[in-house]
């Protein structure tokens, strides 16, 4: 009932403005779902095969790599194309200093990034290796040598992939299933947790709530978050980045509405309540877990991850962050202790299962993130 009145309210408040602006402000919302919808066709797809023009097939690289996911989808990230090569670099301007102060997640999106330009070089016929440049500039350097094109299923599920935030279908997955996850998820100094015991999934939901009730009592996390909310399809296409409200399952609404509700309704109780249900309905929790904590160790926790959610959208299973264990750093040490860490970083928790597909999250142009 509560979601009902929400609804109509939104609905109502959206369509008269509360005022005489009321034509004009419907008019604008339904332009913008009609951009957003648009912008989802043109960005979320795989592109035109066969491209010999150099700088074109660079360009077309980066555009795969920018499907990667990303804290709070900030796309945090910077692109310099070379003669057979590709630079992603750390765009700092677009950090999460409130829930990664380390850069830790940062890190990770480059990783993940980098996962996906180096499935889709495959697919245009090179191989792509991965070395961190750690000079000052803390650059991904990926060259590219001619080989046999080769499309790969993680390649094909690149455009298909999407971080659902909603309730799965708490059906338990095959041991074929969770093998091909546990080696995608698997290699380069990082090694991966699966929880499909419902015992285990509820120490980690424990977790996920004190974390997540750590967060909701922290003033500026919350500023930083609503500042990533993207509150409806218009306001989302043209800023092509941040966390979508339709993407959550959550109405949209404009922009200045939107920002009321979140106030009204982004409470604890609510969050944790959410957030109990989302680990219930799971088949399994994933930890990712790095052999060392640094830079370099963190891409590869991106990587393995890119690796892990692909191959769960490969056989149609959907993935999603819980990673309010690791985000908070005093519950970090208790979380690794709880899952049999004795060395190493809990890098992310992720939830699987099979669910709905959800209106998507935005990327920006490639001009915006090509130096």
């Amino acid at each position: 009932m509560a979601m009902m009145t929400r609804r109509m309210f939104i609905t109502t408040a959206a369509a008269t403005g509360l005022g005489a602006a009321g034509a004009l402000t419907f008019h604008s919302f339904s332009q913008g779902r009609s951009d957003y919808e648009q912008a989802v066709k043109q960005i979320w797809r795989h592109g035109e095969r066969g491209s010999s023009d150099a700088p074109a097939v660079l360009r077309e690289l980066v555009r795969y790599a920018t499907l990667a996911p990303s804290s709070h989808n900030t796309q945090c990230w910077k692109f310099r194309l070379g003669d057979q090569s590709v630079s992603i670099l750390p765009d700092y301007q677009r950090r999460c200093p409130i829930v990664d102060p380390d850069d830790h997640h940062l890190f990770v999106s480059l990783g993940c990034a980098a996962e996906n330009l180096v499935q889709a070089a495959s697919a245009m016929g090179f191989r792509g290796e991965a070395v961190l440049n750690s000079g000052t500039n803390e650059s991904l350097e990926i060259s590219l040598v001619r080989a046999t094109a080769v499309r790969t299923p993680l390649f094909e599920a690149i455009p298909r992939r999407q971080s659902t935030r909603v309730e799965f279908d708490a059906k338990p997955l095959s041991n074929d299933e969770l093998r091909r996850l546990e080696t995608a998820g698997s290699g380069n100094g990082v090694q991966i947790h699966l929880l499909t015991n419902k015992q285990a999934m509820e120490n980690v939901l424990d977790f996920v709530v004190q974390g997540n009730t750590a967060q909701m009592r922290d003033p500026a996390f919350v500023r930083e978050l609503k500042h990533w909310l993207r509150f409806n399809g218009g306001q989302a296409a043209k800023q092509g980045d941040g966390l979508f409200s339709g993407s959550s399952g959550n109405p949209t609404a404009p922009g200045w509405l939107g920002g009321l509700l979140f106030d009204w309704f982004f409470t604890e109780k609510a969050e944790n309540d959410k957030y109990a249900r989302h680990v219930r309905s799971s088949a399994g929790i994933a930890v990712f877990v790095s052999e060392r904590e640094d830079k370099r160790h963190w891409i590869a926790a991106g990587r393995a991850f890119q690796r892990f959610a692909l191959q769960a959208t490969a056989i149609d299973v959907r993935t999603a962050h819980l990673n309010q264990p690791v985000e908070v750093a005093s519950l970090r040490p208790q979380f690794a202790q709880s899952i049999g860490m004795s060395s190493g970083r809990p890098d992310l928790v992720i939830r699987f299962g099979r669910g709905p597909e959800m209106p998507r999250s935005l990327r920006r142009p490639l001009d915006a993130v090509i130096l």
